[in-house]
């Protein structure tokens, strides 16, 4: 098993970061996280990009943005190489104990309506279905927005 280090992401990481979602979140659709973005959110007092190292290689990341009572799971992705080693469920952790340490309990988020494998991993960390929000990814695509309440490790209906 391979050993990462998890830190949270310097400005020089958000080219690398919007690249990796290009290819692996964004993939046929126009890109709308660019390295630009990417930098708002690592500069923001309300959001934690968090990376995974392997090495000097930037393995994985995520961008959560936390409001008062909620946060949302902007993105998450995990290079093809380091996929099916548990870094995706470690980046997960990460965020969930950050949003318990914060007082932050009810999390949401997007996934396409058509990626089952990712619906399946956001359910073995036990969130949950909501609606289907029609044309969510810029009129192209719909999503399925998830949720889960860290505080009795349960959905919410949103």
């Amino acid at each position: 098993m391979d050993d990462y280090r998890f830190e949270l992401a310097a400005p020089r990481d958000a080219a690398v970061i919007a690249a990796l979602s290009r290819r692996l979140i964004e993939a046929g659709l126009p890109p709308s996280w660019s390295a630009e973005r990417v930098l708002c959110h690592i500069k923001r007092t309300d959001s934690v990009v968090l990376t995974a190292r392997c090495g000097a290689t930037l393995a994985g990341f995520a961008i959560m943005q936390f409001g008062d009572d909620r946060a949302h799971l902007n993105l998450l992705a995990v290079d093809t190489t380091h996929q099916r080693r548990t870094l995706g469920r470690q980046l997960m952790n990460w965020l969930h104990e950050s949003a318990l340490m914060a007082g932050t309990f009810l999390l949401s988020l997007e996934l396409r309506l058509t990626n089952s494998g990712a619906r399946r991993f956001y359910e073995t960390l036990g969130y949950r279905a909501g609606p289907v929000v029609p044309g969510y990814y810029q009129g192209r695509e719909d999503a399925l927005r998830m949720t889960l309440d860290l505080r009795v490790g349960r959905s919410l209906t949103a």
